[in-house]
């Protein structure tokens, strides 16, 4: 179960979400040949990646920057930008462009440095953007709670698109970063949940100030808490199991 796509198109054009897609985009296929040597690859991500011992040590400390830029294949970049896709646009619409870049990238360390803080001697390298998208979505459920999202909901061969208000979407998704990362051996790799939950809560917490220039909850009652754009109409085609004729 994950979104595929909001219902509310931005009201302006989204130059700096337009922007962090292409560029992370670039990044990934300019190292896609990094990928068939191991030791160029580890020598780039010691210089790049997010390592949390070498943190630890004293240096390394751009990696929380640069490390949101970088991708470890194909299914990792395409996620984390059809989610900034989906997300992106209307928080910058609200906030403005510079804000809304600045917001990312703070969004993105804080999430960066919460995973160090999670396993502050692990050497493997951490990459990938979902602690600043992460941001975006904590950002978006804070201004936009209603705002229709669709999910595409998978069970076995079943495949069926759902429309549900964003605040169950991002708050089942929040949920499972947490679940999954008290479950999770921080020091052995893999997805970096608490970088996900740090950065879904850094993104509300800097989105506030914009909530409260808005009007706070008076924006809400202004905007029934979705994107105050008209909708976009979708045609839902919905997958059901075969049914098998009796002969």
């Amino acid at each position: 179960m994950f979104p595929i796509r909001d219902h509310n198109p931005s009201g302006r054009t989204p130059f700096v979400t337009y922007a962090l897609i292409a560029i992370n985009i670039a990044v990934f296929v300019a190292t896609l040949d990094l990928a068939n040597d191991d030791r160029a690859l580890l020598s780039f991500y010691a210089d790049y990646a997010l390592v949390p011992s070498f943190l630890s040590e004293g240096f390394g400390y751009t990696g929380l920057l640069t490390s949101m830029f970088l991708h470890g294949g194909w299914m990792h970049i395409g996620g984390n930008m059809l989610y900034l896709w989906i997300f992106g646009d209307n928080l910058e619409d609200k906030m403005g462009h510079i804000r809304f870049a600045l917001f990312y990238l703070a969004a993105g360390i804080l999430a960066g440095l919460v995973h160090y803080y999670s396993a502050p001697f692990s050497n493997v390298p951490t990459v990938g953007a979902s602690g600043a998208i992460a941001g975006v979505m904590g950002g978006y459920i804070l201004l936009f709670p209603r705002a229709k999202v669709d999910i595409l909901l998978i069970i076995v061969i079943i495949f069926k698109i759902i429309p549900v208000p964003a605040w169950i979407a991002l708050a089942g998704w929040f949920a499972m970063q947490v679940w999954n990362g008290l479950g999770a051996d921080p020091m052995a790799g893999g997805v970096a949940y608490w970088a996900h939950a740090g950065g879904f809560v850094a993104g509300a917490a800097l989105a506030l100030p914009t909530f409260l220039r808005l009007g706070g909850p008076r924006f809400w009652s202004r905007t029934h808490g979705i994107p105050p754009h008209p909708a976009a109409v979708y045609r839902r085609d919905i997958t059901r199991v075969p049914r098998i004729k009796r002969k």
